[in-house]
């Protein structure tokens, strides 16, 4: 019995000081108040190790205790399945535990010494994109988790796997700055090789700049999301000679972010409704202040209504600002009358909604021409609306930017060119140069990511706007 206890004032030992070499300081430096706020989304291709890597950051910085780890070891052990102990702190449905997929994004939350990290753990696996797309449009920098195993890499890196999909997906949502976490370096096929991480580094590299990353805004880090290698304490010299960088943990602590446009006009994407004592919703806060009684307008349904109480990370507050992902309880307003992609604006300078406007895109992937009339689903932050190409209004040069044709006929797969989409249900979106988050989006086909773009001009006057909602 002694020893028991002894064990559990030891465990409770460590969680402290695992708590305290992250999450406090001695002049109080750390406080909850003075920390910058920074949301991170974990992508990458299937089986990379990414919710294995966030349950361990989870668990290293104090927020799942050893009490909490050990039951996740034993249940991962009954399935056979050891080493996903640690992504258990994540993937917490049936589904996703017996598969080891993740199916919806996760998010958690714990603190450095200087920064409030919110983590979005995305899914892997191909047949759940749209949900990997929501969370990286609530992100402002990406950790690109890859697989260093053999053969992994090359599975995920290849035509077909994610690693590409999601770097390309990640940036057109605006995710500005890329961590690449070279993971699994203590796999058997690769323990610890330099020429392993420099071979992976020499391929993403050159995709990562043609994706829009520019090489100042890329860190790379080797680490063991299993072993927790290289993730808070810098990886011993003994193990990884040649590596003499900061540790994950370091890296996010110390990341540099753009101003927040505080005293913007309020613009709340919403992602997710429910009904818990009251109307919920959830969201990502983009620009302006958002204060508990505050009397806003839903739009595009242009409706009234009135914040009741403001949640950020559990946690109830008086106000929220840009880059905030919180829980909002309203009055005004039904739950059914709520869809994702929805936003919530000041009544002062709403986001007007219209259902057709020019757009710039960039044509990936896509089996054949694309011609007038052509039909897809369009991701635009939160919301998916089915688009139609009513018309092609110029082709550019690839190398000069400039207009190469007027009203061509058809664009080939590698264009980038200019067209007028509509789309049947009204949604809120904003030139790029002006508010660049409601004014990019992705478009999809058939379970494929075949381009992307960013509005160029809103045509309020060809359309006008119901006061219905989309649904």
């Amino acid at each position: 019995m002694e020893a028991v206890e002894k064990d559990g004032v030891v465990q409770a030992a460590e969680q402290a000081v695992r708590k305290m070499q992250l999450s406090t300081d001695s002049e109080g430096e750390g406080d909850a108040a003075k920390r910058h706020h920074v949301n991170i989304v974990f992508i990458g291709h299937v089986d990379a190790g990414k919710s294995t890597l966030c349950g361990h950051l989870l668990y290293l910085t104090g927020n799942v205790d050893d009490r909490t780890m050990e039951k996740y070891e034993r249940e991962a052990k009954s399935k056979g399945r050891d080493t996903w102990k640690y992504a258990w702190a994540m993937d917490l449905t049936e589904q996703e535990r017996s598969k080891g997929k993740t199916t919806e994004y996760g998010v958690a939350t714990f603190h450095t010494r200087h920064k409030h990290v919110t983590i979005i753990d995305a899914p892997g696996h191909k047949s759940y994109v749209p949900s990997m797309i929501s969370g990286a449009g609530q992100a402002d920098v990406g950790i690109l988790v890859i697989s260093a195993r053999k053969g992994e890499f090359e599975a995920g890196f290849e035509r077909g796997g994610q690693t590409r999909e999601h770097a390309m997906l990640a940036k057109t949502a605006g995710v500005r700055q890329l961590i690449v976490a070279v993971n699994k370096m203590d796999e058997p096929t690769v323990q610890w090789s330099e020429e392993r991480y420099r071979e992976i580094c020499g391929k993403l590299a050159p995709f990562l700049k043609q994706v829009g990353f520019r090489a100042n805004d890329i860190v790379w880090v080797p680490v063991s999301g299993y072993t927790g290698a290289n993730l808070r304490e810098r990886i011993d010299a003994a193990q990884c000679p040649w590596y003499r960088g900061e540790s994950l943990l370091e890296l996010l602590d110390g990341l540099q972010l753009p101003p927040r446009p505080v005293d913007a006009p309020l613009r709340m994407t919403v992602v997710d409704k429910y009904k818990e004592m009251g109307v919920c919703m959830l969201g990502r806060i983009e620009s302006g202040t958002l204060r508990n009684g505050d009397r806003l307008l839903l739009m595009p349904p242009r409706t009234p209504i009135t914040v009741t109480g403001v949640w950020n990370d559990a946690e109830e507050v008086s106000a929220a600002g840009p880059g905030d992902s919180v829980k909002l309880t309203v009055k005004g307003v039904e739950e059914d009358d709520i869809h994702a992609g929805f936003v919530l604006c000041a009544e002062s300078a709403p986001v007007e909604p219209t259902t057709e406007f020019d757009a710039q895109v960039m044509l990936l992937e896509h089996r054949s021409i694309l011609t007038a009339g052509y039909r897809c689903v369009a991701h635009i932050q939160a919301a998916s609306e089915e688009v139609v190409f009513e018309r092609l209004l110029a082709e550019m040069d690839k190398r000069t930017g400039q207009i190469a044709k007027r009203y061509p006929k058809f664009v080939r797969p590698g264009s980038t060119f200019i067209a007028r989409l509509s789309v049947s249900q009204p949604v809120c979106v904003m030139p790029f140069k002006a508010f660049a988050p409601l004014g990019r989006f992705m478009l999809r086909d058939e379970g494929t990511t075949i381009g992307a773009g960013v509005v160029l001009k809103v045509r309020h006057s060809a359309s006008k706007v119901s006061s219905e909602g989309s649904g």
